[in-house]
């Protein structure tokens, strides 16, 4: 007899579960399922779990392929499974392709090819259904994107477009989703459309999936006006769809807890941020490139502008920016500094010029630090006018975390609006009116 194990949440039971498992059962003579604890897909930042543990073994037996259900509780269990059942083949899916290759010391492991198409037929009456996803877009961004969707349980990647047509196929292949030729067929086989293109191509895009009553999830930053970000907003409302600028550090449960602190009173009134986010950009890139959208500030900017404005508003008086330039004019390094009513603030970017890169929050009782990469918050530290007095906070950072704006949004879609404090429309337009600021200062807009 050869036995199979596979492991899995099956939330929201589907088509690609299904398939799955007939496709493991195929394998061998006996297939073992492995269903998730709740506690252990939180600990694995699996996010968005609807269904309770024996819903999802019901809907796995009901298939008739398993033979025995397990309950998987731990990392490192599946090690364990495998020599307890006397496992001859483990197996999953081709989109954690390479992950599990450690397995093959104890077994046979088999990566099943992904199912491209998911519906939400089986979830008809059901109060959530899956949530398909088009990608505009197919660069370094939207391959994170796409594997920090795996951690999202409601949701399925349904494709790619890109007007080169060589590019979205090539993408496509190597997540096995489907390769759009035309913006028609990636809406009329979606819900929601994330859009990852170079920046001055957002707002048109945007603008387009929302007429096409899609929820959008943009990229930073959203767009280059001002009055194009409050235009597309207006339309989203018009049209009851949820549009959400993707700046990652909005979400994360870190920046949350440090937003939280900060506006508590701990550190008195804030008078003054200074936020800094360099990195060494490789000189080929699009970012050192790109006279016309590339540059430190376009790319960066949005990170070190959402602190300062969550803490001290969206009205400043006044704004001004210094850089220094690479070839081409495009700013290698940018300094921004603006004057709010009451309280300051400094904007610090770099792509090839390297700094210290950490947010400080300065106030009238003391301050908040948090060093590099604070944009992936995870600890920070709260000090006072007395050093030897020092608080310490730290908090959890999953993957790339883009699971958390993926989180978030699907949330609002399915009508819990509890995540709407964390960017507010108010705010994205603000940004993209300093990023609109700045082009024009450059000569740029």
């Amino acid at each position: 007899m050869t036995k199979v194990i596979t492991y899995g949440t099956f939330d929201l039971f589907h088509e690609g579960h299904y398939r799955l498992l007939q496709r493991a059962k195929a394998l061998g003579d006996y297939l073992i399922v492995g269903v998730t604890t709740e506690n252990y897909d939180k600990a694995r930042g699996k996010l968005n779990v609807v269904d309770d543990l024996m819903t999802r073994i019901e809907n796995v037996k009901k298939t008739g392929f398993a033979d025995e259900i397990i309950i998987e509780e731990t990392i490192g269990q599946k090690v364990s499974d495998v020599q307890k059942y006397k496992v001859d083949i483990f197996t999953v899916g081709s989109d954690w392709l390479g992950n599990f290759d450690y397995m093959a010391d104890y077994c046979k492991v088999v990566y099943l090819e992904r199912t491209k198409d998911v519906s939400s037929t089986m979830l008809r009456n059901r109060n959530f259904k899956i949530q398909r996803i088009g990608i505009i877009g197919t660069g370094r961004i939207t391959g994170r994107f796409l594997m920090e969707a795996k951690s999202v349980s409601g949701i399925n990647i349904q494709g790619a477009y890109n007007p080169h047509k060589k590019s979205t196929e090539q993408f496509a292949g190597r997540y096995e989703i489907n390769a759009f030729e035309t913006l028609e067929e990636l809406y009329e086989k979606t819900e929601i459309v994330y859009v990852a293109s170079p920046h001055e191509t957002h707002y048109e895009y945007v603008k387009d999936a929302l007429e096409h009553d899609k929820h959008v999830i943009c990229e930073k930053p959203f767009v280059l006006k001002k009055e194009q970000a409050a235009e597309l907003f207006d339309i989203a409302k018009q049209r009851n769809k949820i549009l959400f600028e993707g700046i990652k550090t909005a979400y994360c449960p870190g920046f949350t807890k440090l937003m939280d602190v900060a506006r508590s009173g701990l550190v008195g009134n804030i008078r003054y941020v200074d936020a800094c986010f360099t990195k060494l950009e490789n000189t080929e890139s699009r970012e050192l490139t790109d006279t016309k959208y590339g540059g430190s500030f376009l790319e960066l900017g949005s990170y070190c502008l959402l602190p300062v404005i969550k803490l001290l508003g969206c009205e400043y008086e006044d704004i001004s920016f210094d850089s220094i330039y690479g070839a081409g004019h495009i700013d290698l390094f940018t300094k921004a500094s603006l004057k709010f009513p009451k309280g300051l603030a400094t904007v610090t970017c770099g792509l090839g010029v390297k700094s210290e890169g950490r947010l400080l929050i300065a106030g009238t009782e003391g301050y908040i630090v948090a060093e590099a990469p604070w944009w992936k918050t995870t600890y920070f530290e709260v000090h006072y006018e007395d050093a030897s007095k020092i608080e310490k906070y730290s908090e959890r950072f999953l993957g790339d975390g883009l699971r958390y704006e993926i989180s978030d949004m699907l949330n609002q879609i399915n009508g819990n609006h509890k995540s709407e404090f964390k960017l507010t429309r108010t705010e994205s337009i603000t940004i993209s009116g300093i990023m609109e600021a700045f082009l024009k200062k450059e000569n740029r807009g």
